[in-house]
């Protein structure tokens, strides 16, 4: 359907009927709906967006970064830092699902292999409420150190933990903060991967070859992610809502002439607190209210990407 803006300037172009010949007119039409398409994803949408819930606490080493001070002595744990990480399984993934249940939409979370057996019945809880499970690896090592044969067991360890768990067959890949191997992308289309999201180069999805066959990216983010604004740079809540809607306002403006994808990233120990599932909530109603917006799973960006043959290869 036309919106009000379409009409007014098929008026003007086909008001000039009357200086120019007709089929000039509608050729004039013609281009400007050319240069400017609605549309530039194969399902209609003008712009996708991807929620991501990281799966993580419960699956991290003991004394691992938090807001305390990292001056713990040797030999001794941090006892309130784990509590800290314990919010996220207790409170925080429970009231997120909540969240995007009365959204209506349907996110990504990418689930370290250690978190899952830690609490398999959240890990069921998320699939069951319809989103997507995606490797996160085993638990929270190093991994572009490792060896080729050292990363595929860690990398199919934690794939073995979400499907035992789950029954879901994870498909998408994340790397301890995005750091993967030079082997990892290897290892992944070896084990039936289809897509990982360790990138930060576009804001649109695309494909490349791994061992000669296509995978495809589905870009992450920075300027949109709780860890990053929340806990690395002590942002309020009400500065990341500002944030996100700046980010979205841009994208959606550039929807018009390109393929736009916008990302945003909530971590259960942080997304998960009261007053982030509210600014969440504010976001994604803001977002919604303009037409045209789809939010989908990784899984199915990625899927479309690859099907779509007009989507960017590298």
């Amino acid at each position: 359907m036309d919106t009000r803006r379409d009409f007014i300037k098929k008026s003007s172009i086909l008001g000039l009927a009357g200086a120019v010949q007709p089929a000039t007119a509608i050729n004039l039409l013609q281009n400007r709906q050319q240069i400017q398409p609605k549309t530039h994803w194969a399902d209609g949408s003008r712009l996708v967006v991807s929620v991501s819930m990281q799966f993580e606490a419960g699956g991290q080493p003991d004394n691992a970064e938090s807001p305390f001070p990292q001056n713990m002595q040797k030999g001794f744990i941090d006892l309130p830092g784990a509590t800290w990480f314990a919010y996220g399984y207790k409170e925080g993934i429970p009231r997120m699902l909540d969240n995007w249940d009365k959204l209506g939409i349907k996110v990504t979370s990418h689930m370290v292999g250690t978190a899952v057996l830690k609490n398999p019945q959240l890990a069921k809880e998320i699939v069951q409420r319809g989103h997507e499970a995606a490797a996160h690896g085993m638990n929270w090592a190093t991994e572009y150190t490792m060896s080729y044969e050292e990363e595929k067991r860690f990398i199919k360890d934690g794939v073995n933990a979400i499907k035992k768990v789950t029954g879901f067959d994870a498909i998408g890949y994340n790397a301890n903060w995005l750091r993967r191997g030079e082997n990892t992308l290897k290892i992944l289309q070896e084990l039936g991967f289809v897509y990982h999201i360790d990138d930060l180069s576009r804001d649109e999805p695309f494909i490349i070859k791994v061992s000669g066959k296509d995978f495809a990216v589905v870009p992450y983010t920075l300027r949109c992610n709780d860890i990053m604004l929340i806990e690395g740079k002590n942002f309020s809540a009400d500065q990341f809502v500002n944030q996100i809607k700046m980010e979205f306002d841009q994208l959606y403006v550039e929807s018009e002439y390109r393929r736009r994808q916008m990302s945003i990233s909530f971590h259960d120990r942080i997304g998960g607190s009261p007053q982030m599932v509210k600014a969440a909530s504010d976001i994604i109603k803001y977002i919604k209210q303009q037409p045209g917006v789809a939010f989908k799973r990784k899984d199915e960006i990625a899927r479309m990407a690859l099907e779509d043959k007009t989507t960017i290869r590298e």
